[in-house]
């Protein structure tokens, strides 16, 4: 279960409150959908939105997560540089793990991240996507079979503008086509972070078990190793010189 991890989940929550199509699927907010899964998983778990003071991203919000949870999509440019700048210290410096989700591939965090522009292809056109495990014997992949499909999503398409990941877990196919690498793991500094990609806000995809599964499965690798922080600098040689 959940081990006492403890879990904030960001999302823009600008869909839900201006498309009434949204707002019938996430009535709450994609966040709080994602928010229901993980309590009853044992986490321990908050919530933040672009709108609330420092976008619910302070210093001590921060400071008491151990994996962080990013949903974007129509306000990247609207997430401040200074915050940015602290999630990333948080996960390059002190290990907090960060999960980017669906459209996040543009956000600002995991483009700095990756140092690429992360663009790819797209086409909303309601496909059905098959999203096969090319690790199954990863900590992500645990309770996955060979694969499971969404009915329908958002396509996604190679390329994807993205350094090579440093382990694929998943790799999407879509009715018309095209082929995704839909589940990148990286290793950033003391950081891990995890992209995954369904979850197009004008489908139901954050109610699918395994699209919950997986991001369950996530929040547990993405979380911090518990040991000292390591020392930088200049230090005494530990030998007689």
């Amino acid at each position: 279960m959940g081990s006492g991890i403890n879990v904030t989940i960001w999302n823009e929550f600008i869909h839900e409150r201006e498309n009434p199509e949204v707002a019938r699927i996430y009535p709450d907010g994609i966040h709080m959908a994602i928010a229901r899964y993980l309590l009853s998983q044992g986490f321990n778990v908050r919530t933040a939105t672009l709108e609330e003071p420092e976008h619910g991203l302070t210093e001590n919000v921060l400071r008491n997560t151990d994996v962080l949870i990013w949903w974007g999509h129509a306000a990247h440019d609207k997430v401040e540089d200074a915050i940015v700048d602290r999630v990333y210290r948080r996960v390059t410096e002190e290990g907090m793990g960060l999960i980017v989700l669906h459209s996040g591939h543009f956000s600002k965090i995991f483009r700095r991240l990756l140092g690429t522009s992360c663009n790819l292809k797209w086409r909303e056109a309601g496909e059905r996507e098959r999203i096969w495990v090319v690790a199954g014997w990863h900590p992500i992949a645990e309770g996955l079979g060979d694969y499971f499909e969404i009915e329908s999503e958002e396509m996604y398409g190679e390329p994807f503008d993205i350094p090579p990941p440093d382990e694929l877990i998943f790799i999407s196919w879509f009715k018309g086509g095209e082929v995704f690498r839909s589940g990148c793991c990286f290793y950033r500094g003391l950081g891990k972070i995890f992209y995954f990609r369904p979850g197009h806000e004008t489908y139901p995809t954050y109610h699918n078990p395994n699209v919950l599964r997986v991001i369950g499965n996530a929040v547990k690798w993405c979380a911090p190793v518990k040991r000292p922080k390591p020392i930088m600098g200049n230090v005494k040689p530990l030998e007689p010189l």
